[in-house]
């Protein structure tokens, strides 16, 4: 399956292709989410011989005033694509009557945002959904053609498939993006009126991401109340434009419990807030956490929870995930030899079983090497995409390695 975007050659997709096709193995509707201009509109297009209805066209919201009309012409097994579904005035109705009624039929949804918590959806249509968070193009991806393959430019640029293939970076393309998220989604589902603060708190929250969140220190710098901080916070979430990664915590009161980490959804735009030009040597770890993030999500998909872990003090892991009768520890490092035992010694000491990985650009093949008294396996992001989540749990101390099957 190849994608064509802004006339530039064709991409190959194949991971999101497959990953849609097996959404629908177990549910009727794959809801495709993911802040505007990911490329939701254009992977749909390429899904053979689908019925294509943009939500945006006023026929198309005319006609589905009438669900059960506008699916009753579809053949049985077809596959129906609503792209932007949530600009319909009902749109889990629209949903809802086309899995009860028509379950021969193959949906796809794609939005900008989740079910969750907007005004629009009054059903989250519990076991007839499988979400797919379509972020920007992942580094795996980048490697295969998908824009540039030098780390600093595909953190500079970011994801969003139209700046990563053009000649060059537009900046006002950025504050254009910006203006047209507030305007054409937040406005829209959430009916958050006041922009100058959203939009304060967002470049804020950008600037800072990777951060741990303090919702009195954004109350005091945006000037708006926590209660409203806190509302602003959910809708960036819910509209896939910050990723809140919670603590993970066992019991213990050396552990921190409450305050998210929030990372911004593409490193481009963190760059463009910060004034950044080009990204130094000293900035590539922090922004090189965020592709990480986008392809741990994308590995262990909507079952599966990626956390942080930090204790009082100042110890921590960049990303665990709690998997069978153990935790998997991920450390961001552009270079593995750079990994040190300190912080994995406090986890390991709390929770003995797991697997320990340092997720490198620069790793083509997966390798195991000591770090301390542990055993630790240097992976790329294709090994995680492609492995990770089928590899047995091993102790985190020395013993059996790591390794992930071949």
């Amino acid at each position: 399956m190849k994608t064509l975007i802004g006339g530039a050659a064709p991409v190959p997709r194949p991971f999101w292709v497959e990953r849609i096709r097996r959404g629908w193995t177990d549910r009727p509707i794959v809801w495709l989410a993911g802040v505007r201009r990911t490329g939701k509109t254009t992977l749909a297009r390429e899904l053979p011989g689908a019925v294509f209805l943009n939500c945006d066209l006023p026929t198309v919201v005319r006609r589905a005033d009438d669900p059960e009309l506008l699916f009753h012409g579809v053949p049985p097994g077809s596959v129906v694509i609503l792209d932007e579904v949530h600009r319909l005035p009902d749109p889990s109705r629209v949903l809802k009557v086309a899995a009860d009624t028509f379950p021969a039929l193959r949906l796809l949804a794609t939005g900008s945002s989740t079910l969750a918590a907007t005004r629009k959806f009054r059903d989250t249509l519990t076991g007839r959904k499988t979400v797919i968070h379509l972020p920007p193009v992942l580094w795996t991806e980048s490697l295969a053609g998908f824009g540039p393959r030098d780390l600093s430019q595909r953190l500079l640029r970011g994801g969003l498939p139209e700046l990563l293939l053009a000649a060059r970076a537009d900046p006002a393309w950025y504050a254009e993006w910006l203006d047209s998220f507030y305007a054409r989604d937040i406005q829209e589902l959430f009916g958050i009126r006041e922009r100058a603060g959203f939009l304060r708190l967002l470049h804020l929250m950008l600037r800072q991401s990777g951060s741990l969140a303090d919702y009195t220190a954004l109350s005091q710098e945006c000037d708006l109340s926590r209660p409203t901080i806190k509302a602003h916070l959910e809708a960036m979430a819910v509209a896939c434009a910050l990723t809140p990664v919670p603590p993970f915590h066992g019991g213990s009161r050396r552990e921190m419990v409450r305050r998210p980490r929030i990372y911004g959804f593409d490193t481009g735009f963190v760059c463009f807030v910060r004034g950044w030009e080009q990204v130094r040597d000293e900035d590539r770890g922090g922004l090189w956490e965020h592709l990480v993030l986008d392809v741990l999500r994308a590995a262990v998909g909507p079952g599966a929870t990626v956390a942080y872990w930090r204790d009082k003090s100042g110890r921590e892991v960049d990303f665990v995930v709690a998997r069978g009768d153990g935790v998997d520890v991920f450390e961001c490092k552009i270079r593995p030899d750079r990994a040190e035992a300190r912080s994995l010694d406090a986890f390991r000491a709390a929770y003995p079983r797991g697997r320990n990985f340092v997720v490198s650009p620069f790793v083509a093949e997966a390798y195991d090497f000591r770090l301390g008294s542990h055993i630790v396996c240097a992976v790329g992001c294709a090994d995680l995409l492609g492995n990770w989540g089928q590899a047995p749990v091993h102790p985190g101390r020395m013993g059996p390695g790591p390794s992930l099957p071949g």
